[in-house]
């Protein structure tokens, strides 16, 4: 990539490194960094949420805003794109933008400008096949053919052209057309409530914006309230005046509308940032929106306190330590729908995933089966001598030591889920056959949970034993 200077230079694109630090001695180079320019696409597109709230990225150096019912609060469509430009270039950017009445049109008339014409379709006539956004091969051939612009393209048969370039090429000579539209994809979708502020002058200060978003959070409480809904997520928006703008999500356990528990974990996140908060040259604008919202009723609370008490502290606890610690490290284990021990209960996220009431009860007239205190997962494999091959454990030797065994039960045969399996393997898991499990108590009475993987003959020529379990 070059800037306008270097362009001017005689330098282009595709010129090697040598070769043009022999033509410009001085010659500024920086390493390209995809992940970093990423990042700096993402917080632009966070900034031009100011103008609408349908802002989609349009990789690798785009965005697409669709300003559909916005245009009017600026003063119309050119003043909204002048304004955009005029606080990106301020930034230190290089602008070009295009209005057009499909996404696709936009893209090619910002990128592959033409002279002036009279109308939009016109000027998208007068686009080179480049600007379909095919592979060079396919711009290539349809170079070859005699066919450069899209107006070539338009007056030929469309079953001529996808017999001979392929469907991609007339699908895309249609969405620049506007005869067919592919939607955007908006990097946020439109959130259950929004409240914003703007400022006449930037807030150089955080903890006065901090204090202007609690105002914010208390009047979006009172919107939920309305609506006898509590918040799940919030976002905050902090727009900075250089274009640029920083986000803030919390998440809660139970729906949430009371503005100091909100502020509190907001905070919490923004004590937990590797870097601060930085306001630039001030922030111009604030937003808080709450993308996911549900039914909140109003709850009795008793004198002593009670369960509904204590479930609003726990919860209130899970959220601020999946905010300092991260939502992936605060697990809480729920039942699972399987039969398979180690899946038997799973471990998620304590913030998306609520207490249950009460775990499932055993539903048959005998007595559930014993399972061990301590669970080994994965297996660990053990060796074992047994009197007949299909039989009971004799002795077994794990972590090279060997234990006699003087008592069994068993077995408890345990079948594969075999309705997830696939070409003979079982979806997500590791472990595919039959096991029969056995209670064993070794000389010294220490007792196992051990377990024969896979049925002689049928499934496994020698089948493997585990250890699975530790009983106290």
């Amino acid at each position: 990539a070059l800037e306008g200077d270097a362009l001017a230079l005689g330098l282009a694109p595709a010129m090697s490194l040598a070769d043009a630090r022999a033509q410009e001695p001085g010659l500024r180079v920086f390493d390209l960094d995809p992940h970093a320019d990423q990042d700096w696409l993402e917080r632009l597109c966070d900034g031009c949420a100011r103008y609408t709230p349908v802002v989609a990225l349009d990789p690798p150096h785009g965005l697409m805003l669709d300003i559909t019912g916005c245009a009017h609060l600026w003063g119309g469509e050119e003043a909204l794109a002048r304004a955009a430009a005029d606080r990106l270039e301020g930034a230190g950017l290089t602008v070009r933008h295009a209005l057009a009445g499909t996404p696709e049109a936009a893209h090619a008339l910002a990128r592959f400008p033409t002279a002036p014409a009279p109308d939009e379709d016109a000027a998208v006539r007068r686009l080179p096949v480049e600007a379909l956004g095919l592979e060079p091969d396919s711009a290539t051939a349809l170079r070859r053919a005699g066919l450069r612009t899209v107006a070539d393209l338009a007056a030929r048969p469309a079953a001529a052209l996808a017999a001979r370039f392929g469907e991609e090429a007339v699908d895309a000579l249609h969405r620049l057309l506007g005869l067919g539209q592919r939607p955007l994809a908006p990097r946020r979708p439109r959130p259950a409530l929004r409240v914003e502020r703007r400022f006449a002058e930037p807030m150089a200060s955080t903890a006065h914006a901090l204090q202007v978003l609690e105002e914010m959070a208390a009047e979006a409480g009172e919107h939920l309230a309305e609506r006898g809904q509590g918040g799940r997520k919030f976002e905050a928006l902090f727009f900075r005046s250089d274009g640029l703008a920083f986000p803030l999500r919390v998440e809660t356990g139970l729906p949430v509308r009371d503005a100091p528990a909100i502020m509190r974990l907001v905070r919490e996140r923004i004590d937990a940032l590797s870097d601060p908060l930085d306001p630039g040259f001030g922030f111009d604008m604030l937003r808080l929106t709450v993308p996911r919202a549900e039914p909140m009723a109003p709850t009795q609370l008793a004198l002593e306190g009670g369960t509904v008490r204590r479930e609003e502290s726990v919860a209130a606890l899970v959220d601020r330590l999946s905010i300092r610690a991260g939502r992936q490290r605060i697990r809480r284990l729920v039942p699972g729908d399987s039969h398979i021990p180690e899946q038997a209960q799973l471990a998620l996220p304590a913030i998306e995933n609520r207490a249950p009431a009460a775990w499932p009860e055993w539903q048959e007239a005998s007595d559930p089966p014993m399972r061990p205190l301590h669970l080994f997962d994965p297996p660990q494999p053990i060796e074992v001598v047994a009197e007949v091959p299909d039989g009971p454990p004799h002795r077994f030797r794990w972590r090279r030591a060997l234990h006699e065994v003087t008592r069994f039960e068993g077995p408890e045969r345990i079948a594969p889920e075999w309705w997830q399996a696939r070409d003979g393997a079982v979806e997500g898991q590791s472990i595919g056959r039959t096991r029969d499990y056995y209670r064993v108590e070794d000389a010294r009475g220490r007792r196992y949970w051990i377990f024969r993987h896979g049925l002689y003959g049928t499934e496994a020529a020698h089948p493997r034993w585990y250890v699975h379990g530790l009983f106290a």
